[in-house]
């Protein structure tokens, strides 16, 4: 059970630039931190899956296209059962069981040549795959303190992306030599997480009290809802990358390698600007910086309209990902911030329900505007994002004002009697 953040001592040297960056946190959040770099590494086979369908399993576009659908209902409703058992099982044995069903289910899903079985391994990896995010993101808000919670998740933000560049990398020169490679990789990588957080991660859920309280509770939390809607917003803006972006650019003419280049600028910049700036930003109000990175990311989504070269391409994902850079660990911040500590799991559930409805609703609503027009799209996309960036700041003050509630409570929980 939680035994509370973890205190660090102050002195009154100046900490090294090291120690700034990655220096105070528990050995448990680097565990987490490794697993989670490690799971992200063989993060090969979702992105090819398409790939993996059509040329390995001969199905066509539209049989395709509906084994994915699957696995999207299924990702959506796992954030939620997998919030629920963060709280009521434990956010370790949430975590480490989902990541020994995923690696399972790649096995599965590698070696079944039967619609039917294809379909109901989809089924269950959408359940699985990501349910250890609303577990991993209430380990952080139990181990850390509010203070170090942006750089926190910001260190997760990094190791996830340096992680999944590696993997399209290796996952696309490995599917030349057979597909069936994807599956073992991915699944050991899942297997590993799993052992490590089982092994080394304590289990931080609260001690459980008098207070109770399910879904309906945070739904009950207006302030957090307003939140998750524009979470939606944002999200429906940002995965426009990875669903109508590639159909926009080849459209125009282009090669499909364009769309690999300009793609590229977006790992690049993530993994050499985020440790150069994240200490920075970590100290800056979580807010703000949400809503000042969702705006540069709907300005550079906007930009999309008026550019026809890969280059062009390349520099409007350079904008973007600089605001994605600026929201890094501030997202995970506000539902940390939100959340009491006996419905983290649930909080984070829904906070990633968001995310799955955006991976839904991206590619149905962003087709339908890429069919008016590239102009339509995109403009209609940079507006949303800037609208979700004010909605961010109208609710900014209520979440400030939520903080330094739960920052007095828990002081006064700790004070001497």
């Amino acid at each position: 059970m939680s035994k509370g953040w973890p205190v660090t001592s102050v002195t009154a040297d100046k900490p090294s630039l090291l120690q700034s960056r990655i220096g105070g946190l528990p050995r448990a959040f680097w565990v987490l931190f490794c697993g989670t770099f490690v799971n992200r590494l063989g993060t090969m086979v979702e992105p090819f899956i398409g790939v993996y369908l059509t040329q390995a399993r001969g199905m066509s576009l539209a049989s395709a296209g509906v084994v994915m659908a699957v696995f999207g209902v299924g990702s959506l409703t796992s954030q939620l059962v997998a919030g629920w058992l963060a709280d009521n099982l434990g956010r370790r044995a949430t975590l480490a069981g989902a990541m020994v069903a995923t690696a399972a289910t790649m096995i599965f899903l590698g070696y079944s040549t039967s619609l039917p079985a294809i379909i109901a391994a989809m089924a269950v990896l959408g359940m699985v795959v990501d349910a250890y995010r609303p577990a991993s993101q209430a380990l952080v808000a139990d181990l850390i303190a509010p203070h170090d919670r942006p750089r926190a998740f910001g260190l997760l933000f990094w190791a996830i992306n340096l992680g999944f560049a590696v993997a399209m990398v290796a996952g696309g020169w490995l599917a030349q030599s057979g597909f069936v490679w994807l599956f073992w990789i991915d699944a050991v990588t899942s297997l590993v997480f799993g052992v490590l957080v089982w092994r080394a991660v304590p289990e931080t859920r609260p001690e459980r009290t008098h207070q109770t309280g399910g879904f309906r509770e945070v739904l009950k939390d207006r302030l957090m809802v307003a939140y998750v809607l524009i979470t939606l917003m944002y999200t429906f803006v940002y995965l426009q990358a990875f669903s109508t972006l590639p159909l926009a650019i080849t459209g125009q003419g282009l090669p499909t390698t364009a769309y690999g280049l300009a793609m590229s600028v977006n790992g690049v910049l993530i993994v050499i600007v985020q440790p150069l700036v994240g200490h920075w930003l970590a100290k800056r109000d979580a807010s703000a910086m949400l809503a000042v990175g969702m705006a540069v990311v709907g300005a550079g989504f906007a930009l999309m309209a008026f550019v026809s070269t890969t280059a062009g391409y390349a520099a409007t994902v350079a904008v973007w990902t600089l605001g994605e850079i600026v929201t890094a660990g501030m997202a995970g911040t506000v539902v940390a911030t939100l959340a009491p500590a006996h419905l983290r799991g649930r909080y984070s559930g829904l906070f990633g329900f968001a995310w799955s409805a955006g991976g839904l609703l991206a590619p149905l609503i962003g087709t339908r505007l890429l069919s008016v027009g590239q102009g339509t799209l995109w403009m209609t996309v940079g507006a949303l994002g800037v609208l979700a960036a004010l909605g961010q700041l109208a609710i900014a003050p209520a979440i400030r004002r939520r903080l330094r509630s739960s920052r007095t409570d828990s002081d006064e929980s700790r004070s001497p009697e």
